[in-house]
């Protein structure tokens, strides 16, 4: 059982955050959602927003898929959100056929896949020593 007082990421609530985000946000796309990430400042606290485009379904399936992405948030980003970050989580139809432990399993390796996009390279690495 999760605990929310403790789980609960801050949100981002303005639409210019949104859009801040899908223009200069990495993407990594899974079964079950799409995971956008953007690196700020370092002393902030990750930030987490949901959305759910009408390609999902009516007003009832679009809002169920966001509950079920703020349910997994909360049992993956909150352990594993990095300082600094925004993430923002995107339903897709498959959102909410999807079983809960995939959904969670998809999440994870978004989250991987961007952290792994985020690492700069060996070129860059032996650069900077240069």
């Amino acid at each position: 059982m999760r605990s929310t007082a403790a789980a609960q990421l801050p949100r981002l609530t303005r639409r210019s955050d949104f859009l801040r985000m899908t223009r200069r946000a990495r993407k990594a796309v899974a079964p079950g959602l799409v995971l956008q990430g953007l690196d700020g400042a370092e002393a902030a606290p990750a930030r987490v927003g949901f959305t759910a485009s009408r390609k999902v379904g009516n007003a009832v399936a679009r809002n169920r898929a966001r509950r079920r992405l703020q349910a997994a948030a909360c049992d993956v980003l909150s352990a594993r959100a990095k300082a600094g970050w925004d993430y923002v989580l995107i339903a897709r139809q498959a959102t909410l056929e999807r079983p809960y432990d995939a959904l969670l399993s998809d999440l994870d390796k978004a989250l991987r896949r961007l952290e792994a996009n985020t690492r700069p390279s060996p070129a860059d690495v032996a650069d900077a020593k240069s």
